[in-house]
């Protein structure tokens, strides 16, 4: 994945946790949803946000937050899935 592409997941991730008032950095592999630190809201936002900036199609996926649980775990889905 282009550097910047994974940069820009990074720093929607880094907003969200911002905005529940986290402001600790976070790992490329660390659990951001099953650690509760983001919610299933931020979790919609993303899918979102992954479908409008790099094409990715969720509707043929069956989808668990397993997925999308760390900036690792995003990039891999998300060079597998790109339109």
């Amino acid at each position: 994945m282009d550097v910047s592409k994974k940069q820009a997941i990074r720093a929607f991730l880094q907003n969200a946790l911002e905005q529940h008032g986290d402001h600790h950095g976070f790992a490329d592999d660390e659990s951001l949803f099953l650690s509760g630190r983001l919610e299933s809201f931020t979790l919609m936002n993303l899918v979102m946000h992954l479908e409008e900036s790099l094409g990715v199609d969720f509707s043929a996926e069956e989808f668990d937050v397993g997925l999308l649980d760390s900036l690792d775990l995003i990039t891999a889905f998300t060079e597998a899935r790109a339109a």
